[in-house]
């Protein structure tokens, strides 16, 4: 199987399944003489963990990483950096009925056909856990968008019909920490959060959208034209399950207005820099970022695995037959995947950020 590395200079691969005996990531190309720590990974994955509200899985796994490479007296040291968490708590008996019985919405059939032999446990490789590997990726990455200041947050602006009032860029990142939707919105959280647990309780699920905003990006990211900035972002975006849409700036919504109401504007701040008086680009144009805020937003589909009857097939006999999904899974996965959608921004800006002579390749 292939297609578990990304990345050009700033080289991530994942590897790992839900019920295999750890998941983790080898970053490669990651520069000589950043401080890095367990703490400052172990940060960002207590963010995607299991088990931390009544709007979560309650698979209580800890998560806790070890890195086993790549640091010499706290700091990189230029070779490949490893990382792993091993999986602890997972109960694999549910899914032994479910071998041959593809789960509506889940990769199953697909895997099995393409590939024959499938870890059905849990998902296997196709499993929302395997994210540990991008959020362990996306922490190293961070450590190195601390030096130029350039910070990655992620928020939940709607969930089914509800969607969060428009929020100031700079209170966003404390607002989001108060609830465990991570909505930036109070009163659109606490509404959110009475859905999901209310289509829990029907045995369903919801979906949202995640949107992330880059902080201070500067101008000049971006290898046009198949390495576009945005394209590169929307690849990463959706290489993460359960991702069905992506948005850049204004997205979808400049199919409804004009070329006016869609150019961003020009001036001259004070201290001689140039900015745009709106952003309906995003941050990105040409495929290069022009120092505005980078505005990504994702349409995260309602988590496939719920506990109401569907219909299937059994793939021994041919035959039709119903399912009924047992186990711990997300009503929503939203609040999680913000921490896997700064991960992914954060490696791909990293990456163009090495490429574009930002940041050394070889030493900080």
């Amino acid at each position: 199987m292939s297609g578990n590395t990304t990345g050009n200079i700033f080289k991530v691969t994942t590897f790992g399944s839900s019920h295999g005996v750890a998941l983790g990531a080898v970053i490669d190309g990651c520069p000589a003489g950043i401080k890095l720590s367990v703490e400052n990974i172990q940060k960002e994955l207590d963010k995607r963990r299991p088990g931390t509200s009544k709007i979560t899985t309650s698979r209580s796994e800890k998560d806790k990483v070890q890195i086993l490479s790549g640091l010499f007296q706290d700091k990189t040291d230029g070779t490949p950096i490893a990382a792993v968490v091993y999986n602890r708590e997972f109960d694999s008996s549910t899914y032994e009925a479910l071998k041959n019985i593809p789960r509506p919405g889940h990769g199953d059939y697909t895997w099995k056909t393409k590939y024959g032999n499938y870890d059905y446990l849990g998902g296997g490789r196709g499993s929302g856990r395997v994210t540990i590997g991008h959020v362990i990726g996306g922490a190293v990455a961070k450590k190195l968008l601390e030096l130029l200041e350039i910070k990655v947050i992620s928020h939940v602006t709607q969930i089914g019909d509800i969607k969060a009032d428009k929020v100031d860029i700079n209170h966003i990142e404390s607002k989001i920490e108060d609830n465990p939707v991570k909505c930036a919105d109070p009163q659109a959280a606490r509404k959110m959060e009475e859905l999901i647990i209310k289509l829990k309780s029907k045995g369903d699920s919801i979906g949202g959208i995640v949107e992330t905003l880059v902080i201070n990006p500067p101008v000049g990211l971006g290898e046009p034209v198949f390495d576009k900035l945005d394209a590169d972002l929307a690849k990463s975006m959706m290489a993460i399950g359960s991702v069905k849409g992506v948005e850049i700036g204004a997205g979808f919504e400049v199919a409804h207005i004009t070329g006016y109401q869609n150019n961003d504007e020009y001036y001259v701040t004070k201290n001689g820099k140039i900015k745009t008086i709106t952003n309906q680009s995003g941050g990105i144009l040409g495929g290069i970022s022009n120092g505005m805020p980078i505005v990504v937003r994702i349409a995260v589909k309602p988590t496939p695995s719920i506990s109401q009857v569907q219909e299937t097939v059994d793939l021994n006999s041919s035959k039709d037959v119903e399912i009924r999904i047992m186990g711990r899974h997300d009503p929503c996965i939203c609040p999680r995947v913000t921490a896997v959608a700064e991960a992914s921004v954060a490696m791909v800006l990293v990456d163009h950020l090495l490429r574009s002579g930002f940041i050394h390749p070889s030493k900080i």
